[in-house]
């Protein structure tokens, strides 16, 4: 720790003004001229390291991942706005509710919801108005949010109440980004009624999703969805989930189902509208599907349409940061950590490294395809790595798979935008994606 590059806590402090709108400038800045491993203080919080360091990652995220635990960001800050469900949970907890809600999403599973979310998407991109200028971020964020909606709770009309849920989750977001970066400010959002204001945004929330599972269960239908299986699931001892713990994983599985889905969806829309050759090829290659209908087996005949989607991951990581705390004192490649000490894995640095990327600020759409995931899974984590690798993965991967190809085959995308301007919050998102739809 001491042998580190240091960033004082006077120098974070002199920029956070740039900071509190976008750190990522900030960080870069830090790696470029410190190296790929250096300690920042941060007010309030002490010192932590910022890492790009694939083997630093591997061994945090993987080898060594019992000797790390999330920090109070997720578990205690994000906890209190979403509740104690597998994003911010830990321990045994955790453990028991990872093995309980994994089923979910295998492939014998995602094969059963594959038709719901197949018509959620269509439903959702009948929405578009033809040769329009539109904001494809926030109809990509629609149509995620649905896309959950329905897989979660099949085919009832809940546009409404997801509309409310949907902005409930973004005012606290914004909230919990403002403690996270001017924690000096917490005691200030404590005492002017801030931090309670979205607590209470937070239980309604909650009540929204419960009056849903009232609901289900007064019917006595089982509509083998995301919902059956939780009420179904049961702990060891035969009992079933909590009514609290059910809500706390409806609500995590919303609030990151949708918004990294929407966000990479955004941004790999944004790159193949900029490229009227790229889109010739895409809809060459989709036009190999069926005709008839295509199932998810054969989206994974679309290398190129994949590709787009990961490289576009690579560049805007939707989780473009991961934090750990050392649970004990460790080596840690050579670093004697303490116990306490907390780490920033910064994947927008890494997925941009230009030791380990060729032409890394460049979009290569192509730049997967052929590739075995052997020759890049040291230095891309799409979506984390690890046991605690996102658990719906594979959900979202065929989810924007869907979305590009239902676009591609429909519409001739076009933009004017020379480029997209970013919005740190918890996840990295677009401001906002300006695209012309004009049919085929």
């Amino acid at each position: 720790m001491k042998r580190l590059p240091h960033i004082s806590t006077f120098k974070v402090i002199a920029n956070r003004k740039r900071i509190q709108k976008n750190p990522l400038p900030f960080h870069h800045e830090n790696f470029e001229k410190l190296g790929d491993t250096f300690c920042v203080s941060i007010p309030a919080e002490g010192k932590v390291i910022f890492s790009r360091d694939p083997e630093l990652v591997k061994q945090v995220l993987k080898k060594k991942h019992r000797f790390y635990s999330k920090s109070k960001l997720q578990i205690q800050d994000l906890a209190k706005y979403i509740g104690n469900g597998l994003l911010t949970s830990e321990g045994d907890h955790w453990r028991t509710h990872r093995r309980m809600i994994q089923p979910a999403f295998h492939m014998k599973k995602l094969k059963g919801l594959f038709v719901i979310m197949q018509n959620a998407v269509k439903k959702e991109l009948d929405r578009i108005v033809p040769s329009t200028n539109q904001d494809a971020f926030s109809l990509m964020g629609d149509l995620a949010f649905q896309v959950v909606a329905k897989s979660l709770f099949s085919n009832n009309d809940i546009r409404q109440p997801m509309a409310e849920l949907k902005q409930i989750t973004q005012e606290n977001q914004e909230m919990l980004v403002k403690e996270m970066r001017q924690p000096y400010l917490k005691w200030w959002f404590a005492l002017s009624g801030e931090i309670a204001k979205h607590l209470n945004r937070g239980n309604k929330a909650r009540d929204i999703i419960n009056d849903l599972v009232e609901e289900r269960l007064s019917s006595a239908k089982n509509e083998s969805d995301l919902l059956d299986m939780l009420l179904s699931t049961t702990y060891e001892d035969g009992t079933h989930m909590p009514r609290r713990q059910l809500i706390d994983e409806v609500m995590i599985l919303f609030t990151a189902g949708h918004e990294t889905t929407a966000n990479a969806l955004a941004f790999t829309l944004y790159f193949i509208a900029k490229d009227r050759d790229l889109q010739e090829k895409l809809f060459a290659e989709i036009g190999l599907l069926n005709k008839e209908g295509y199932d998810l087996e054969d989206l994974g005949k679309l290398p190129l349409t994949a590709s787009c989607i990961k490289e576009a991951m690579r560049l805007y990581p939707p989780a473009y940061f991961i934090d750990r705390v050392a649970l004990e004192a460790h080596d840690l490649t050579g670093l004697e950590l303490k116990e306490n000490t907390m780490i920033l894995l910064s994947l927008y640095e890494l997925h941009r490294h230009p030791k380990f990327w060729k032409d890394p600020e460049k979009y290569i759409a192509d730049r997967f395809v052929g590739l075995d995931t052997k020759e890049y899974n040291s230095y891309y984590y799409p979506f984390g790595a690890g046991p605690r690798m996102c658990i719906g993965n594979a959900f979202a991967t065929y989810e924007m798979i869907i979305a590009v190809v239902e676009i591609i085959k429909k519409y001739n995308l076009s933009t004017k935008m020379e480029k997209v301007d970013i919005n740190p919050m918890i996840t990295l998102k677009p401001k906002e994606v300006f695209i012309n739809f004009d049919p085929r």
